[in-house]
């Protein structure tokens, strides 16, 4: 039985949770549960504060964690980075009041910034020579140089909504983190093999992200040119229709090019363009 600390709220517990879900992963949640066992996959889920799952999955209490990049750097703990899982993507920023006429880095020498993560912070500021004084702070860092704790924070920004309701703007990107799903460099090989399978799920999941499943009608003289526009997986699939000079050609397309490809499909004589989402795609 593999066992997964995962965030216990939050967007990373949401975003998590749909991830499992999508991957055929059942799970009976309720908000007060600590331990959950998946009915369907030899997989348990512990929920935990965020800032506890590098310890716990480093001290053999779970088995893999899923948590942000910032708080697995923050807390330097002895697991391994298995996987980077490209959502609940937020940044560590410095930001200060919007009236500070800011010229760059030098101006945070003698400040004080207040923050949730010392240790990324100081490791940023002895690397560009600023003497600054680090507040830790849990819990409301933004409103910190509105009440005077603080000259300025070092904090998570996602959208850059929080900072402006606090008159706040943001002026160095320290970091870009993500959710990592990190692991115990102990696991035995019974464990390391289900978690071979939970990633060959992942990765099905992840593959059909941005994808649309494209089926059209083309006249077979204009085949080769309908062909050729398609970016196909191998090849687009071709199937004769009942209609004498007639095809079905099938194939997948990036959503970020679908408009430009189907304009081109059309303009070529494709009739009759169903598209499809995709759940899963193995590669």
């Amino acid at each position: 039985m593999l066992r997964i600390a995962v965030q216990s709220k939050g967007r990373l517990y949401d975003e998590t949770m749909e991830l499992l879900e999508e991957s055929g992963i059942s799970l009976g949640v309720s908000k007060r549960t600590l331990l959950v066992q998946s009915g369907n996959f030899p997989v348990e889920v512990l929920f935990l504060r965020d800032d506890d799952i590098p310890q716990s999955v480093a001290g053999g209490v779970a088995d893999v964690g899923i948590v942000g990049e910032n708080e697995f750097v923050e807390r330097a703990e002895k697991a391994d980075v298995i996987k980077r899982l490209g959502f609940s993507r937020c940044r560590l920023s410095l930001a200060i009041p919007k009236a500070i006429d800011y010229q760059g880095l030098e101006w945070f020498n003698g400040k004080k910034i207040a923050t949730s993560y010392p240790g990324i912070l100081n490791s940023f500021l002895k690397k560009n020579g600023i003497k600054a004084e680090t507040h830790v702070i849990t819990g409301s860092v933004e409103i910190a140089p509105g009440i005077g704790l603080a000259d300025a924070i070092f904090d998570i920004v996602s959208s850059g909504s929080t900072l402006v309701s606090n008159n706040l703007r943001e002026v160095e990107v320290v970091m870009q983190s993500e959710a990592l799903l990190i692991g115990n460099p102990g696991m035995d090989d019974e464990k390391k093999a289900v978690l071979e399978e939970l990633l060959f799920r992942f990765d099905a999941v992840k593959a059909a992200q941005g994808k649309k499943y494209i089926m059209m009608n083309v006249p077979n003289d204009r085949l080769a040119d309908v062909t050729g526009v398609l970016p196909g997986m191998k090849s687009p699939t071709v199937m004769p229709l009942a209609q004498s000079g007639w095809s079905s050609v099938h194939t997948v397309l990036d959503e970020k090019r679908f408009w430009e490809i189907i304009g081109k499909l059309k303009s070529l004589g494709a009739e009759g363009i169903l598209v499809l989402p995709i759940e899963k795609m193995i590669l």
